[in-house]
């Protein structure tokens, strides 16, 4: 898959070009079926499927007050892209100057003059232009005029829900992960560099932490404490994960993602590392002292690696 960053670096070819517009965030369970439909018809008629994302997420340009996290970022989203098969994907910039512009007016320097797309897939709710003025209604008529078929894909549903990237945020945020993997067909991912953190783990309680610093516009699970694994350089480990304040420490601390790292010694400061939540095993308690502590990490630990190791992941 190519990547290319901004729209006028994409250079026309005598392919068609095939193409997917939203900002699938989560690549969940409905935006797979509009990208697999646009991929398919792609390759029945000898095209390139491409995605066209906007970055940043149109919602924190517009609504920078709203503290907006995403459910992935821009690498895993690229990596479930190239997953289904999309040949091209293009990232472009997202301002208030392009926020202006009238529908059709996206519809002119956009599909038809940079891309010169031959067929564009939405999805049912799909807005565009000033104010999301566009409906994929309206793209349809645009489509008729300017000479470009137009396909809506309908809602996916799951167990009588809509399958939305803003549902999946929620669940995240309520610690609601085995939901979220429903939708999303895939567990929950946060990746980070690991930091140094105040070394209580190893030191005072005997399981030492991956403290792991994360991109502030990601969303993170609910505090708590669950079961995961964590993925070092390809090399996959069970791991339990604790998002939390640390409360039988501090009164009012930030959040923080630590991870014990399940029969693993390796000094791995400064090295990135992806978790992959797979459930919650309890809230986020305060202790009496460290010896109660260290003895539920140890049944949170044992907890942890029974699930880890009987999920298969893919």
């Amino acid at each position: 898959m190519e990547i290319i960053r901004e729209i006028t670096n994409y250079q026309t070819n005598n392919k068609p070009l095939y193409l997917a517009l939203g900002n699938f965030d989560g690549v969940h369970k409905g935006h797979k079926k509009l990208l697999s439909e646009a991929v398919k018809i792609a390759q029945d008629n000898n095209g390139f499927a491409a995605a066209l994302i906007f970055d940043p997420h149109p919602n924190k340009v517009l609504n920078p007050d709203r503290n907006f996290k995403l459910i992935t970022k821009n690498d895993k989203q690229a990596e479930l892209l190239r997953e289904i098969g999309i040949d091209i994907l293009i990232y472009n910039s997202f301002n208030k100057e392009i926020s202006q512009w009238i529908p059709e007016d996206f519809v002119k320097k956009v599909i038809i003059s940079k891309l010169n797309a031959k067929h564009v897939f939405v999805g049912f709710n799909y807005s565009f232009g000033y104010k999301g003025q566009g409906t994929p209604e309206l793209l349809k008529k645009l489509g008729d005029k300017y000479n470009f078929a137009v396909s809506i894909i309908p809602p996916v549903s799951q167990n009588n829900q809509v399958v939305s990237s803003s549902i999946i945020r929620e669940m995240i945020e309520n610690g609601q992960i085995k939901k979220a993997k429903n939708l999303l067909d895939y567990y929950p991912v946060v990746t980070g560099i690991v930091v140094e953190g105040d070394k209580r783990g190893g030191d005072k309680i005997g399981f030492p932490t991956a403290n792991l610093k994360v991109d502030g516009d990601i969303i993170i699970p609910a505090t708590g404490v669950y079961a995961a694994k964590a993925k070092h350089k390809g090399t996959l480990y069970n791991c339990v994960v604790n998002v939390g304040r640390k409360p039988t420490f501090h009164d009012n601390h930030p959040v923080t993602i630590e991870a014990h790292i399940i029969d693993f010694s390796t000094d791995i400061y400064g090295d990135g590392l992806e978790i992959i939540f797979l459930d919650k095993i309890r809230d986020e308690m305060k202790f009496a002292d460290i010896d109660s502590l260290a003895k539920q990490i140890s049944i949170d630990k044992d907890t942890a690696k029974r699930i880890s190791s009987a999920t298969k992941l893919g």
